[in-house]
């Protein structure tokens, strides 16, 4: 079935864990025409988890994808590509990326539970993409929902923009129009007073819409008017359009599905793309426009290593049309790729297709260069393009691996970078210092979740130590280094010497390489080999050796010899002369400090906060929650949180939850930095 650009809507379903996000997507997908009957979870039967982890444990750990071809109401045929995303932080990784292929986010919120943590911070990372916003309320017909207190604390926390567009009725049995419509009454009270709220909104961010609405009343606005100020309300946040439903009974999801269609925006009515092209001065924008017939630039936002079908790029197209046989680029590189099979996604099922228009998603499979967030195009006019890069959250939990039998290494290598292609927030490194493979992710859970895989998808089991944490090295004053490299062994010698300044940077801002040196007493070519000898200790660490960052190093003097200066001695004078400043700076360990947010029953509330205040924990405060909970909100050094899960668990009798996020680095006590740097035995080197 063909379609056209006006006629894709891209919606990605995001929230808290167990909202009902593939509950709602299975309904969708049923209520659409694409599926018969609508899986279940409890039955792993759901067209989103389909891996046997994932049936196993009952939640989604990946983002999945299927679309729905369907005439809407007015007769307008509509292509509505639907992503499915997990709700624990622990697999944040793949929910994010799915925010690089869509206009809208639909944040799926419980009824019975409320407003959570995972709400809030999908709710802010989609208004950061500058994407356009929707709540739905699911569960809206369970004994303990609350939908008119969800909507109050919506309203009230994120903001009197969170607007109804339709209402529950009969206590949760049907759904009434309020958006179009003004009479009748619902379980939230009249729904004229809805209407006149949700209309002034609208009408109030356009002022000649504003204008027609004061002299004519609603009844002189065109229905053009109306639609146009309302995408305009999506486009700028001033409108958070709610809506109710039961995935589970059906709802309000036809409902829902119709609002899809008439009045969720269309890849030409939505926010720009954020492409920038690189060069000499810095990043500009590029405008990529949703025309079939410009040439092509499309974002690979998911990689999948199928075993049957081998690598798959799933990408959007921004702008022209990829179809069977194009030829592609992929980045910068020289040499073409032909598409030989497009596929559309249904879950694990590829629906074999001849081409994509702008706003469509699809994948191409079988191209080894394919990566997370390449930029595929069939001009060098594209070169150097690249989508504003998504924020993910730091991979803060460490695991050192190795395989657990003799003569696996190379296959775990291959293994661990094929599930590192598909999870932005798992990071394989190698540590030359101490020849370790560390892989480091979101969460323990996160970690454990990957290694099962390595041992049920690639058939390699491994052995691993404890959780390392990601501690950092800086320094807290400036400093002056210097050192003369000179080795004389026969024949040629080596010669560099180097005088550097460094100064500490506020947290956060990486690291500074200036040169400041004058009349050429280091020749500028070996200016980068005193850089290379500096990225060492970088990588490696002065004190305890982890990386530093935070750091301005200013090569300002040295000397050279016309015969025995070589790049390896101003590699080995710079790395010194840093080591030597480092050493007068007064060196810092950082530490990790992480956001918690621990939801539990009221009588727990003391053994919680007692339990925290020993791990050097900063409470910032507790809210109050549905059914007598509580919502302990602090900050905490990683390192204090190694068997928290447990804790936790053992504390509030197995119904205790927490989630976490990074926050900033902050200098260890000095007892901690005083153990890591005994601990820390440096290879030594010759001079």
């Amino acid at each position: 079935m063909s379609y056209s650009t006006t006629s894709i809507r891209n919606v990605a379903l995001a929230g808290h864990p167990a909202a009902g996000k593939t509950t709602l997507f299975e309904a969708l997908l049923q209520t659409g025409g694409t599926l018969q009957t609508a899986g279940t979870v409890e039955r792993g039967s759901t067209v989103s988890d389909f891996d046997p982890m994932e049936k196993q444990r009952g939640h989604s750990m990946d983002a999945a994808i299927a679309s729905i071809d369907h005439g809407a109401a007015s007769g307008q045929h509509v292509h509505l590509n639907l992503i499915d995303t997990p709700g624990y932080p622990d697999f944040r990784g793949p929910a994010l990326s799915a925010l690089a292929a869509v206009e809208t986010v639909l944040v799926v919120v419980d009824a019975d539970l409320g407003v959570e943590y995972g709400t809030r911070r999908m709710l802010e990372y989609a208004k950061a993409r500058n994407l356009c916003r929707a709540i739905v309320i699911n569960k809206i017909d369970h004994a303990d929902a609350d939908p008119a207190g969800v909507l109050a604390v919506l309203r009230e926390g994120i903001g009197a923009e969170c607007l109804p567009l339709n209402l529950p009725a009969e206590g949760g049995k049907r759904v009434v129009d309020c958006f179009g419509s003004n009479a009748g009454d619902s379980d939230l009270g009249p729904v004229a007073e809805w209407h006149q709220k949700i209309i002034d909104q609208v009408v109030e961010i356009n002022e000649t819409v504003m204008e027609h609405y004061l002299d004519l009343g609603e009844g002189g606005l065109s229905g053009q008017e109306l639609h146009d100020a309302f995408e305009q309300c999506l486009r700028e946040g001033h409108l958070v359009p709610v809506l109710f439903c039961s995935a589970r009974s059906g709802v309000g999801v036809k409902e829902l599905l119709d609002v899809a269609e008439r009045l969720f925006p269309n890849p030409a009515e939505a926010n720009p793309p954020a492409f920038h092209k690189l060069n000499g001065h810095g990043p500009e924008p590029v405008d990529a426009h949703p025309d079939p017939d410009a040439h092509v630039i499309a974002d690979v936002f998911k990689i999948v290593n199928d075993p049957f079908v081998g690598k798959l790029g799933v990408f959007r197209v921004y702008q022209g049309t990829v179809k069977k046989d194009t030829q592609l680029f992929v980045d910068d590189g020289k040499k073409p790729f032909k598409v030989g099979h497009l596929f559309k996604l249904k879950g694990k099922e590829h629906v074999e297709i001849d081409e994509a228009v702008p706003g469509d998603i699809a994948a191409v499979a079988k191209v080894d260069e394919l990566h997370f967030d390449a930029v595929l195009h069939d001009s060098f006019d594209a070169d150097r393009i690249h989508l504003a890069p998504l924020d993910f959250p730091k991979p803060m939990f460490g695991l050192a691996i190795e395989a657990a039998s003799k003569g696996q290494e190379q296959k775990l290598a291959n293994a661990l970078h094929k599930l590192a292609e598909e999870d932005p927030c798992f990071h394989v490194e190698h540590e030359t210092e101490t020849n370790e493979t560390v892989v480091r992710g979101l969460s323990d859970l996160h970690l454990r979740v990957n290694l099962d895989r390595l041992k049920e998808r690639y058939g390699v089991e491994v052995k691993s130590r404890p959780p390392r944490i990601a501690y950092r090295e800086t320094v807290s004053s400036k400093a002056e280094g210097h050192h003369r490299h000179k080795k004389q062994t026969g024949g040629a010698g080596q010669f560099g010497e180097v005088f550097l300044r460094i100064e500490p940077l506020p947290r956060g801002s990486g690291f500074e390489f200036v040169d400041e040196v004058k009349g050429g007493t280091i020749p500028g070519q070996f200016l980068p080999a005193v850089e290379k000898g500096v990225r060492q200790v970088l990588q490696h660490g002065a004190i305890a050796g982890y990386p530093m960052q935070d750091i301005r190093v200013i090569v300002y003097d040295g000397k050279h010899h016309p015969v025995d200066s070589k790049e390896v001695a101003f590699v080995a004078a710079g790395k010194k002369a840093f080591l030597d400043a480092i050493a007068k700076a007064r060196p810092q360990v950082l530490e990790p400090i992480v956001d918690l947010e621990v939801s539990a029953a009221e009588q727990h509330m003391g053994d919680i906060s007692g339990g925290l205040a020993g791990k050097r924990a900063r409470i910032n405060g507790t809210d109050a929650a549905r059914g007598h909970e509580i919502v302990v909100k602090a900050q905490v050094p990683l390192s204090e949180l190694e068997g928290y899960a447990a804790e936790l668990k053992s504390v509030t009798a197995g119904r205790g939850r927490y989630s976490l996020d990074f926050s900033h680095y902050e200098p260890v006590p000095a007892q901690v930095q005083k153990k890591l740097t005994e601990a820390y035995k440096p290879r030594v080197e010759e001079d």
